[in-house]
């Protein structure tokens, strides 16, 4: 019973780690990288559709994305869409394709970008206690009901605990790593 309530925490923990790490995937670096657009919403004869579900989305070098639409009639709806997104990105149409050249990250910018990471990165801490908080109820819950021993709830208690700072190693990381991405000139 308590094997069980332990893989639980795990496994929540490990998602929010996974959402985490997806948050950083659309903060904006100083290359292109398909991630950044993929998830933007594209009006789709009436449905919102993420981008990488109606067109090729691509890197031509390091610092251009190309988008290449599966029907014509779209280039005109993505390029919109790209230009909505609130990621400061201008796309130029040649005929079927749609190319975004990503500009030069500017140094304040950086600084602000490391602050979103690290706001990401404490709201991702914060998710990892909280499903620390949650079990180590449910275990409390068990020992009132007599399920398990003292000795029992305070073993996986301490177990929690090392998961919990596992994840959040984990995340300081993934947050270590991305601002040194983000500060590279």
């Amino acid at each position: 019973m308590l094997d069980e309530v332990k893989k639980d925490a795990s496994l929540r923990m490990q998602k929010c780690v996974a959402a985490f790490r997806d948050q950083l995937k659309k903060l904006r670096t100083g290359r292109a990288h398909t991630s950044l657009i993929e998830h933007i919403k594209v009006d789709y004869y009436g449905s919102e559709m993420p981008l990488n579900q109606v067109a090729n989305v691509a890197t031509e070098d390091a610092r251009t994305l190309t988008v290449t639409p599966w029907e014509k009639s779209m280039v005109a709806v993505i390029e919109k869409a790209i230009y909505k997104s609130d990621l400061g990105l201008t796309p130029n149409t040649a005929g079927q394709i749609i190319r975004i050249a990503m500009p030069a990250m500017t140094e304040e910018r950086r600084r602000d970008v490391t602050k979103i990471v690290r706001a990401e990165a404490e709201n991702a801490r914060v998710a990892v206690r909280g499903v620390r908080r949650e079990v180590n109820n449910e275990i409390k819950e068990m020992l009132k009901e007599k399920l398990i021993a003292q000795d029992d709830e305070r073993r996986a208690q301490d177990e929690v605990q090392k998961l919990t700072d596992k994840f959040v190693a984990e995340i300081d990381q993934a947050m270590s790593d991305k601002e040194k991405e983000l500060m590279q000139v």
